[in-house]
């Protein structure tokens, strides 16, 4: 049974940070692709990072700069780092795990709430 299960989330003010965790079950994580995404009341779900089976890391101009991925394949966990966060990053941010041999998984998600 695959599971992938985010923490890290929380109440935060304006310009503090956050670390997110995913931590991955059932699957062999080194060979998966990673991805944070969030969503928003009224949103569509939005991609915020990916990193790749050789850690390169990709990031939307809206989170460039602020928001770190990275993942440790000894843990199965992969991480988002917030810092300098703003009310608009307010969501609930979930990872996802994909693979060309097979089906995306996703995690259940862990809720951003930035005060101004």
């Amino acid at each position: 049974q695959v599971q992938l299960v985010e923490s890290g989330g929380g109440l935060v003010q304006a310009g503090g940070s956050l670390r997110l965790s995913c931590a991955a079950s059932g699957i062999v994580f080194s060979v998966y692709t990673l991805y944070w995404y969030r969503q928003a009341p009224g949103n569509q779900r939005e991609l915020v990072a990916s990193i790749g089976t050789g850690g390169t890391a990709n990031y939307p101009d809206s989170v460039k700069g602020r928001f770190t991925i990275s993942r440790d394949n000894a843990k199965n966990t992969v991480y988002l780092q917030l810092n300098n966060l703003k009310p608009e990053d307010t969501a609930v941010y979930y990872c996802k795990a994909t693979h060309w041999a097979s089906v995306d998984y996703w995690g259940q998600g862990t809720q951003v709430t930035v005060s101004s």
